[in-house]
């Protein structure tokens, strides 16, 4: 009976250490990766990748056109991570009634510079497909270590290869620029609600984008970077409710005297 418990905490005792070791493996291994913001910088416009049809393009060439662009960071051969935020993302823009090519701009990049446009390609008219927008466009770009690290290092997106995995260790994350290339909003998830999507590409487009609702959800909420989303801001929301209120007090008060004034004056 001694021996047996003697050996049950010997296999606890090792099982312990097994853990530890790979637990802190994995924190040598995701060291310095994540997402360092950068909100408010202008990101290199001038970096040169190719597209999905094997054409060098700038950066630059999709900006400047008055939309917002919506930037993901991807490698193809990934066995998991790009895909679910890829699948994340597709179905965050079919639930909005925002059109990507139109009112804005889909940018995914690569950071891998082993993948090619065919893989690019393959992705791009994979994604598309799922798409039931009028016309929709998303662009997939692959590049070269300088241009890739250029842009990665300008957006804060931090990664690295894992030789023991033989794979990239990564964030995963939507990064909203305007139409100037200009950082304005992280949304740190693979999947991000539609409300906060659409919420800031009109953000992002400074109002161009988007309805009046929009633009009055905004000024009510505002995003806080604690919970990863558009929070009320109870003093707005109190200005626009009383607001609202006055407004319909004048029209109730308007109709009740245009009422008085065209009623029959009794002598």
């Amino acid at each position: 009976m001694l021996k047996r418990c003697l050996f049950i905490v010997a296999c606890c005792s090792y099982t312990g250490a097994l853990c530890a070791q790979l637990t802190q493996q994995a924190s040598i291994a995701y060291e310095g990766v994540g997402l360092s913001p950068r909100l408010g910088q202008q990101i290199p416009l001038d970096l040169t990748f190719l597209d999905s049809e094997e054409r060098s393009v700038t950066l630059g060439e999709y900006f400047h056109q008055e939309r917002p662009i919506v930037l993901t960071f991807v490698y193809h051969t990934c066995p998991m991570l790009c895909s679910s935020l890829l699948d994340g993302v597709t179905r965050s823009m079919q639930d909005l009634s925002l059109s990507p090519g139109s009112d804005y701009e889909m940018l995914t990049v690569s950071f891998s510079p082993d993948d090619t446009p065919a893989h690019a390609a393959q992705q791009r008219a994979r994604y598309l497909k799922r798409l039931d927008h009028q016309a929709p466009e998303w662009t997939f770009l692959t590049g070269d270590d300088p241009a890739i690290s250029a842009l990665t290092e300008a957006v804060g997106f931090q990664y690295k290869w894992v030789e023991e995995q033989g794979e990239f260790a990564h964030p995963a994350a939507v990064i909203i620029l305007s139409d100037q290339g200009v950082i304005t909003r992280y949304l740190p998830d693979i999947s991000p609600n539609s409300r906060d999507f659409r919420a800031a590409i009109v953000e992002a487009s400074d109002g161009t984008v988007g309805n009046f609702l929009d633009r009055a959800f905004l000024y009510c909420f505002q995003f806080d970077p604690t919970s990863n989303s558009y929070v009320l801001v109870a003093r707005r929301a109190m200005q626009v409710g009383g607001g609202v209120t006055a407004v319909l007090l004048i029209a109730f008060l308007s109709i009740l005297w245009v009422n008085d004034s065209t009623k029959p004056k009794h002598s």
